[in-house]
């Protein structure tokens, strides 16, 4: 049995600078979550097509881990890989939850990529199985790059490795779930025309607990994602803890353990 770990990420902040051919464009600081994670594994089976176990609840065509495996065989044309998918079957163990913000299906196609890359000897480097992953999904490179910490960038494709250890964080779950792609509809329709590109560009620079402390009296300015959350899903407000941040696209909000937020509402 092959495995590999799939790793949850936060957003530290997330801006959007634009919006380009049909998709946001933004600029983010990603941090891995080394304590969170799901488990890929591919297990000896007499398949008949790609399979997947473990995610019964997901249509195997709209599962990232499944797309994942198309946008590889089409770039490779691979003989071995599709051989290989006969005779093993993709496990996947879910630990990260759905519609969270916490990049659960686009690390799960990144983890998947780099595992396949690694037991079928494809060879490919890594910045030719990221360009693969964004096919699948704009976080799908940073989880195929893997790094701790980086800025990420444009739609999500430009990578930057940022120099600064990954540190504990508290996590808080909502009853309520933020799609992705509602949450980015309802921020391009309401508030795409009050966006400020320019105007945080300087945190690239600055360490996630300078960024996070400085703004602890209003954590609601990491994220331009957070309001429109709030307008697709108001209940969420009635759920949100003092003085927490607001990761991805929502709904998961999270506390530094060594950083006193403000006890304003967010």
């Amino acid at each position: 049995m092959y495995s590999i770990k799939a790793h949850a990420k936060i957003n530290i902040f997330l801006k959007i600078t634009g919006h380009e051919n049909g998709y946001h464009t933004l600029f983010s600081r990603f941090m891995r979550l080394d304590n969170l994670y799901d488990t890929i594994s591919f297990e000896p089976c007499k398949c008949d097509s790609f399979t997947i176990e473990g995610m019964d609840d997901v249509d195997l065509k709209s599962n990232t881990v499944y797309k994942a495996f198309v946008a590889l065989n089409d770039h490779t044309g691979n003989l071995d890989l599709l051989d290989f998918f006969y005779h093993h079957k993709v496990v996947i163990e879910k630990n990260i939850p759905s519609l969270a913000g916490l990049g659960g299906g686009s690390s799960d196609a990144g983890a998947f990529l780099r595992l396949a890359n690694k037991v079928c000897d494809l060879q490919l480097d890594t910045p030719t199985l990221a360009q693969i992953g964004s096919s699948v999904g704009a976080d799908v490179p940073f989880f195929v790059y893997d790094y701790p910490m980086a800025n990420v960038s444009g739609f999500g494709e430009i990578i930057e490795p940022f120099d600064e250890k990954p540190f504990e964080v508290e996590l808080f779950f909502p009853t309520i779930g933020c799609d992705t792609a509602q949450v980015y509809k309802t921020f391009k329709s309401d508030l795409l025309s009050n966006i400020t590109p320019d105007k945080y560009i300087h945190w690239k620079e600055l360490s996630s607990k300078e960024i996070l402390t400085q703004t602890s009296n209003a954590p609601q300015i990491l994220n331009d994602l957070y309001a429109a959350a709030l307008i697709a899903y108001p209940d969420l407000k009635n759920e949100a803890p003092k003085g927490w941040f607001f990761s991805g696209s929502g709904s998961t909000f999270f506390k530094p353990y060594d950083i006193i937020a403000s006890k304003k509402e967010l």
